[in-house]
């Protein structure tokens, strides 16, 4: 059985951005494991970290993440793929970043993780001995997103990587911010059209994160709205080789111009 791994900055990217791809690739008899990097539970959050769950109707005795989590777990039962993996990094309102300006300005100076979790993705890559990686290109700019780029370009293993365009803020602005662009550019672009049943889960999977829809997309409405303009399909950069029979998923339907 091939073995494909999601790694997924927040509770929810993975399934927004390739969602539809990694239903398609647990239709086709794949294991597809889901981690998601940035999960930890703080105790007694401060400031703009408390507010960035206050903001969605929830009270300061509420363990948000341990919430955000069970999302988590319900959408990739939805999508049809193994329980999710939670690495216990904390989310950058936890590590210094006071505002929403500074979520998608530079790293700061002393957010000193991209060792460390370098270090634990090529852990997490060897213990799960992937056949094929999904990662984000950090579109959008997001600091958390930007810091497992980063990680990632030191990592010395050689499974092919699709990196996929992260969804919602690639129809937030006419042109999101992608400060990764040249290099992910310069990389073939493949696609994967998903089936209507792929479609189904991933809708259902994305809507699990119950507590991130009316923030992100105004309701579940909004949500399956946006989804439906991506048309049944996700793109990504492909970095390294795809087997024959990996690369039949993609080729047929890959991304022109």
């Amino acid at each position: 059985m091939p073995v494909a791994l999601a790694l997924s900055p927040h509770l929810d990217d993975a399934a927004f951005s390739c969602g539809g791809t990694l239903a398609t690739l647990a239709e086709s008899g794949w294991k597809v494991v889901m981690a998601t990097i940035f999960t930890a539970t703080v105790a007694d959050p401060k400031g703009f970290a408390l507010a960035c769950q206050t903001d969605k109707g929830l009270g300061p005795e509420i363990d948000y993440m341990a919430l955000r989590r069970d999302e988590d777990r319900r959408a990739a039962e939805a999508l049809g793929i193994a329980p999710p993996l939670h690495l216990p990094f904390r989310e950058a309102p936890h590590r210094g970043y006071g505002t929403a300006p500074e979520l998608f300005a530079e790293p700061r100076g002393d957010d000193d993780i991209v060792d460390t979790l370098g270090d634990a993705v090529s852990r997490l890559v060897g213990d799960v001995s992937p056949d094929l990686v999904f990662a984000p290109q950090a579109v959008g700019g997001h600091v958390d997103h930007v810091q497992l780029v980063r990680a990632m370009s030191q990592a010395r293993w050689t499974v092919p990587i699709l990196w996929w365009r992260d969804f919602p803020y690639t129809v937030r602005d006419a042109a999101p911010k992608e400060p990764f662009k040249r290099d992910f550019h310069a990389l073939p672009e493949r696609a994967c059209r998903y089936s209507a049943m792929a479609e189904a889960r991933k809708g259902a999977s994305c809507s699990a994160y119950a507590t991130q829809l009316a923030f992100q997309f105004g309701g579940v409405e909004g949500l399956m709205g946006r989804l439906a303009g991506e048309a049944r399909t996700e793109r990504f950069r492909l970095a390294g080789t795809l087997s024959a029979d990996v690369a039949a998923l993609f080729e047929d339907h890959a991304a022109r111009g």
